[in-house]
Parts: structure tokens; sequence; C-alpha cells
């Protein structure tokens, strides 16, 4: 039995399928009884803190993908925006490992970010680099990455953690719904021109990890950086996109600099300068240790994602 937590959300669902085509058994942790999926075995476990009681979720399980989060907060309101995420993404990650390895579960994956590794760049990050987190979510994710160590060390349970960047495929929400539905609108875009680069993951390649990972030998107390092994810029990424919507890009140039003093005004400094910065990573460590290549293009999860929205959007 394998436990997926937070398996109602963009990642949770997509996983909870594949692995129930596969016909593995899984069950979902979940917040509350309206979030349960349909035809899958869930379970409610309510709010994840350092006090979640996951007796119920972990019973004859023998893995966990530890999916449950606190996510980037476009309008925080916390008044200790670190605390919120601390006890939510390091607090609650590391009773539920404790919980885990006290259950006997064999291996524990868990979905880290690549933020961890900083902001960004002009060379590929890799799994050697220091870790320079710099945000509150980064920094309580890193804190939960030093944790699941300790408690590998000291319980013999397997930790499998995967740093994922910026990950799209049906379903996506945020700034790259954002840049969806204003490529399709026709929005003209002072984008044109961005000489960066950028890694990606597909939803389904993410899957497709995160399975693997759960029984290769090698996966065991190991840490991977993973990308669709396709790394784009800024305005690649925008003209890709719109070939997949089948739309024209309406791009133009601006100089960077009158970019970000507008952003200074409308308090938009650190989203404009991801859009103009690089933040890259070197995947080879995965192909090599566990033999694992995406099985889906960049072009056929932008091409996925479209089809997604048109649907949604009631065009398909």
């Amino acid at each position: 039995m394998i436990l997926v937590t937070g398996a109602n959300g963009f990642i949770g669902r997509a996983l909870m399928a594949e692995l129930a085509a596969q016909k593995s058994s899984v069950r979902g942790a979940v917040r509350h009884s309206g979030a349960f999926l349909p035809d899958c075995e869930c379970v409610v476990v309510g709010e994840v803190n350092g006090n979640t009681d996951w007796h119920d979720a972990l019973a004859d399980a023998t893995a966990v993908v530890h999916l449950a989060a606190r996510a980037h907060i476009t309008h925080e309101t916390a008044e200790d925006s670190l605390a919120a995420f601390r006890a939510v993404n390091t607090e609650g990650t590391l009773n539920l490992a404790r919980q885990a390895a006290q259950a006997g579960i064999r291996r524990f994956v868990f979905v880290s970010t690549t933020k961890v590794n900083g902001e960004g760049r002009e060379s590929a990050y890799t799994e050697t680099d220091e870790s320079a987190p710099e945000d509150a979510y980064a920094i309580s994710k890193w804190e939960a990455e030093q944790g699941l160590r300790k408690i590998a060390a000291q319980t013999g349970m397997e930790i499998v953690v995967l740093r994922a960047p910026l990950v799209y495929g049906p379903g996506v929400g945020a700034n790259f719904l954002r840049l969806l539905t204003a490529i399709d609108a026709g929005w003209p875009l002072p984008l044109g021109g961005i000489v960066n680069c950028r890694s990606l993951i597909y939803l389904g390649n993410l899957v497709d990890a995160i399975i693997v990972s759960l029984s290769h030998p090698n996966a065991a107390n190991t840490l991977f950086l993973l990308s669709d092994f396709e790394d784009v810029s800024t305005t690649e990424l925008i003209r890709r996109l719109a070939a997949a919507l089948d739309v024209k890009p309406r791009l133009f140039a601006l100089p960077r600099t009158l970019i970000r003093q507008a952003a200074i005004v409308l308090n938009k400094r650190r989203a404009v300068d991801r859009l103009w910065g690089s933040l890259f990573i070197n995947s080879s460590n995965i192909q090599r240790e566990l033999d694992w290549l995406p099985p889906f293009s960049m072009d056929i999860g932008l091409a996925e994602t479209a089809k997604w929205y048109r649907r949604v959007r009631g065009d398909a």
C-alpha cells in the first residue's frame, strides 16, 4: 500500500490516477471529506502540522509519497510567514516521517523544490551544490530535508528527496495559468528577446519520476534534481505555449531597466526578476543512478496543458 498525502492537489490527483492505472494499491490522505477523490481510497487527516495523527492513513502502508505542503501564498496574511510555512512543511513533514518510521514504512518520498538550491544563477544547479534557500517556502522545505535525513539515519527508513522546478500540466494554476490566459487573449507581452535559461517539469514526467523513486534500489537515501531535460528562455516558452494554443504570440521588447523600475513601483520586483533571470538545473544524476529519462517531451507536455486549458474554458 502506497500512501499519497495531498492526494487531491495538482500533483496528487495525477499521481493517484497513474498509480491506480498501474494497479498499485494506493490510499490518498486529504484534509477533509469534501476532498475525496472518486474511485479512490481516501482518509481524512485534517490539517497537516506537528500534531497530525497519521495512524489510520499509515495502516498497512509500505511507502509514503509526501506532497501535502503550504505552497506560495500570493497575498500572505500570516503575521509570521516563516513560522506558518514551518508548521506545515517542516514540522508537519517530520511528524509524518516519525510516525511512518514507527509504522514500519520502507520508503518515504519527499517532493521538495529547486528553490532550496537558490533563486537562480548563470550556471546549472546540481545535487552537490550548497543549499541557499531564500524565501520562507524554500527554507521550510530545506529544513524538512535536513530533518528527514536525521530520521533516516536514526530509524533505517529510506528517504528519497526530489527537488522539482516549476511544474506545469493539466490543472496547473498560479502564474503559469495566468501566462496561458494572457497568451490566449492576445495580450501584448513586453517579454521578447529575453536571454535566460529556465528549467521546468511536465506533470507526467514528475509523476513518472516519483513512481520510479518508490521502488528503485539506487534511490534510497538520495537527492535528485528533476526537469524535462529541456531548458528554455522565457521568450521561447511563450512562443512554444502560443504554438500549443495555436495562437500568435504578441511579443515586444522593452529595456530590462524600464521593466524593473515599473516592477518596483508595482511591488512586483521578484516576479520580474524570475522572468528575466536564469534558474536551471543539471538532471543527469537521476539518469545516471536510476536510468530515468522523462517519458514526455516538453512539446508534448505543453500540448497536453493547452488541451486541458481549452477544455476547461469550453473551447474544445
